[in-house]
């Protein structure tokens, strides 16, 4: 009888079933941010003026770091793979790593942020978000939203790799069968993408 294993299983009897598996599922994120994308475009278009006040609430230096945060992540999670790839079972690990550490160096930045927009009563619920116009209001509560399911993405993300930098330090996934990292490597993209599209949406109005 055929064995059938999940996406994200390290010796997986089917590389290349794992990763369609992962393919499709990265394309139901797709469509969830895609859905969460275009509702953004319709407020914003409804409320252009009011968008563009409560974006200067944000600081664009903190979107900025996080956005070189990322993609140097992204730079090194593909680099592990590559290392993975060749034998280099040592500089694999140091590279995965790297991708976590950058990985709470966003969410620290994001809890410095947030935690200044929440001092300031903006977060949804508080008294002063309360009494912002209609559009103001709409506004942050797409920000806080979007964003904090792009958090709890880059925390899924990290802790993925860190299972992967475990099965890799015991040789269950390695060079030859790597398929585990190479599925948390296009999850970790995944997760790079979506900031792409979210830095600008958000802190680059004006």
């Amino acid at each position: 009888m055929e064995q059938y294993v999940l996406p994200n299983s390290g010796h997986s009897s089917n590389p290349e079933a794992s990763k369609l598996g992962m393919w499709l599922f990265l394309f139901t994120e797709l469509l969830l941010f895609g859905g969460l994308f275009l509702v953004y475009m319709v407020y914003r278009a409804l409320n252009p003026e009011a968008f563009l006040i409560a974006s200067y609430e944000l600081n664009i230096t903190m979107g900025t770091i996080n956005t070189v945060v990322l993609l140097t992540s992204s730079l090194t999670i593909a680099m592990s793979i590559s290392a993975l790839q060749k034998g280099k079972k040592g500089l694999a690990l140091y590279l995965m790593l790297a991708t976590i550490a950058f990985s709470l160096i966003f969410m620290v930045i994001k809890f410095f942020e947030w935690n200044a927009k929440i001092h300031h009563g903006l977060f949804p619920g508080m008294e002063h978000y309360q009494s912002l116009p209609h559009g103001e209001s709409l506004f942050f509560f797409l920000y806080f939203f979007m964003t904090g399911l792009h958090a709890l993405h880059v925390i899924i993300g990290a802790i993925f790799i860190g299972i992967v930098v475990v099965k890799v330090g015991t040789d269950e996934v390695t060079g030859d069968q790597g398929t585990l990292l190479e599925n948390s490597g296009l999850y970790w993209h995944l997760v790079d993408i979506i900031w792409i599209y979210l830095f600008p949406l958000f802190y680059l109005i004006h």
